[in-house]
């Protein structure tokens, strides 16, 4: 993307996404030509091209060129990022936000980069202060699969979090977390930690991170394929 940053790229793009869900193609394909698009968003024809380009690129929106014109339509991600935007804007122009909010998931194998983020001192040190326990070297991770367990996923990502500041030392730079208290259950059984969400990570939003001070696979006595509850705890008042 040469010298423009990748935020600024996104933000761009998100203009046009929104314009052409304005047009209809939130949830079902519409024909669009350029000179129309190029129209409605102030544009040149050849950059309202290339802005679609990007966006199928992006695998914001599913496209097809016909003799006719262009048939559109937001890819599930297209619109994953509006509902993004729309649960945000609840938030803040609303302030309305729930005390709890319970998300189950399945638990499988990560990465295995967790323990080494988790270990990293700088962040520790935070955790211990903020999240009040010294958290166990790794993270549970579950995988969230129905429309309502996403959409709350998706929905604390507005809501106010507490902040692990990022850091640098001699070989990179590690980036902020954002964190909610949380209970974890599964079967009768209950252990307290938090749910993380780090501005770098490999997961999407399907992905729900949890530590805890307790190792949780053997506490709730856990494997792959397990169903977990996680009651998040958001209000002030709740955590």
């Amino acid at each position: 993307m040469r010298s423009l940053s990748r935020d600024r790229y996104l933000q761009r793009n998100f203009f046009v996404l929104y314009k052409l869900a304005e047009m209809g193609a939130y949830n079902r394909t519409v024909k669009i030509s350029t000179e129309f698009l190029a129209e409605k968003l102030g544009f040149s024809q050849q950059t309202a091209s290339r802005r679609l380009i990007e966006l199928e690129r992006l695998g914001w929106i599913k496209r097809t060129v016909t003799p006719d014109g262009t048939l559109i339509k937001l890819s599930e991600s297209g619109r994953s990022q509006l509902r993004r935007i729309h649960s945000t804007l609840a938030v803040i122009l609303e302030a309305r936000y729930p005390p709890s909010i319970t998300i189950e998931g399945t638990v499988f194998t990560g990465l295995g980069e967790g323990a080494y983020y988790v270990t990293r001192e700088a962040y520790r040190r935070q955790f211990m202060e903020k999240l009040g326990f010294n958290p166990y070297p790794g993270t549970l991770n579950l995988k969230i699969t129905s429309e309502r367990d996403l959409r709350a996923r998706m929905d604390l990502e507005a809501y106010p979090a507490i902040e692990i500041s990022g850091f640098k030392d001699k070989n990179r730079t590690y980036g902020p977390v954002r964190c909610f208290h949380a209970l974890i259950s599964n079967r009768g059984k209950r252990e307290r930690g938090a749910v993380i969400f780090a501005l770098r990570s490999h997961y999407d939003s399907s992905v729900l991170e949890v530590i805890s001070p307790v190792y949780l696979r053997g506490r709730l006595k856990l494997r792959d394929g397990s169903k977990v509850k996680v009651e998040v705890l958001i209000s002030p008042s709740a955590q």
